[in-house]
């Protein structure tokens, strides 16, 4: 477990700007050092310890990129059409029997060897035969249509760099280069529970005044897309002395300790003190809508995460906090949300010196991005993340968006791959 220290955080501002949130727990906040080495088909998501070097060239020969024919370039004249003799084929795993002689052709096919003293392939849409001999057009570049060995990687280079948290196309590269196993990082451990005497699970009889427990299940999800090793510890109820010892008891054996509401500052938001009791509570408030009132803190080497009680809310907490601080335990590289440029079609007043989200459905208009805001903007409001497809970013400058001015827009594609 990474082992982080209660007075490793420092901060004494009633509002932490989200980048200097990021940048304390990129400084602070150690990688887990255990490792272990998974199959390649076990390896997706997983994040790389080291470089990985290919073992072999990929492509390791030179080949045909299409079906058609090889020929020595010098043979093409420069202008009308030439007739070289067809001399034999080569497929895909079969390698020629010769090097080509002048005034051939060999008729070969996608992914097969070329044959040694060939350097050029026609595609055989551009071809005809005629008799023992194919035809061919001038203009054709030398080079054209072949793969040279080691052009994708070489041996002996960097195929995955160290921190790359691999994705299927890395997954693909291992496989080609012969890698059937990969040394990774192993996952983080999160222990994730909901605070709330309001909250019952879902399947129980709904109580009334009470609501049914959906963050757990939004973080649920949003943790597996980061590959977490989870444990769901379920509800706890608005008890100081319970709260304190279920956090004490989860950080013992976890990376990281999740829980949702309870960190505000109602009387019954117990979670932020129950962590200054047993820990170290290093912020709790950031400049961000919504999500302002998000606690992190270091209880026995753990990392803590509170996040708020409102869905919304804490869909862009996670983005913006547990996330990279995911990304960091694993040794992950950064992989920052970058927003897409886009055009408002809506007006919208916000607080200056605040980062703001905005649910906003995206659509191509004249070969431009256009996002138009959700009617509805309550942080209880689930319906307004699932009927929109992402979230206008609004700067901390910025005070007024009317239609027709750029934002940022990132889709939830992006941020939940």
């Amino acid at each position: 477990m990474a082992q982080l220290t209660d007075d490793c955080f420092a901060f004494s501002g009633p509002l932490l700007a989200v980048e200097d949130a990021a940048k304390l727990m990129a400084e602070q906040v150690p990688a887990i050092p255990d490792t272990e080495i998974v199959p390649l088909s076990d390896a997706l998501g997983r994040v790389v310890t080291g470089n990985i070097n290919a073992p072999v060239s990929l492509p390791p020969f030179d080949n045909s990129a299409v079906d058609g024919y090889a020929v020595r370039h010098a043979d093409i004249a420069a202008s009308g059409e030439t007739a070289l003799t067809v001399a034999g084929r080569a497929a895909a795993g079969a390698s020629a029997s010769r090097p080509l002689g002048a005034g051939e052709a060999l008729r070969i096919f996608t992914g097969a060897p070329m044959p040694a003293g060939a350097d050029t392939v026609y595609m055989q849409e551009d071809c005809r035969l005629e008799g023992g001999s194919v035809i061919l057009p001038a203009g054709l570049k030398s080079g054209a249509n072949r793969r040279l060995a080691g052009e994708d990687v070489a041996a002996g280079t960097i195929a995955l760099a160290a921190g790359r948290r691999l994705s299927p196309a890395d997954v693909a590269l291992a496989a080609a280069l012969g890698l059937d196993r990969l040394t990774v990082r192993r996952r983080v451990r999160v222990a994730l529970f909901s605070t709330g005497d309001e909250i019952v699970e879902p399947g129980s009889p709904l109580p009334a005044a009470s609501l049914y427990d959906s963050n757990r299940y939004l973080l649920l999800g949003m943790l597996a897309r980061l590959g977490a090793q989870t444990t769901d510890l379920g509800i706890l109820r608005d008890d100081p002395a319970t709260l304190g010892k279920a956090i004490a008891d989860a950080a013992a054996n976890h990376d990281l300790v999740l829980t949702s509401g309870g960190v505000s500052t109602g009387e019954a938001d117990h979670v932020k003190n129950a962590v200054e009791k047993i820990g170290k509570l290093v912020f709790w408030r950031l400049a961000i809508k919504p999500g302002r009132p998000v606690a992190m803190g270091v209880v026995k080497g753990a990392a803590f995460v509170g996040m708020p009680g409102n869905p919304v809310a804490v869909f862009v907490t996670f983005i913006n906090v547990v996330r990279p601080l995911i990304l960091r335990l694993s040794n992950a590289d950064a992989e920052p949300l970058t927003p897409f440029p886009a055009r408002a079609v809506f007006h919208h007043e916000k607080k200056e010196g605040r980062l703001e989200y905005v649910r906003v459905t995206a659509r191509i208009a004249g070969g431009v991005t256009e996002v138009d805001k959700h009617p509805l903007e309550g942080a209880g409001l689930i319906t307004s993340l699932t009927r929109t497809t992402g979230l206008a970013v609004l700067l901390p400058h910025i005070r007024k968006i009317a239609p027709g001015d750029n934002v940022g827009y990132l889709p939830y594609s992006a941020v939940l791959g």
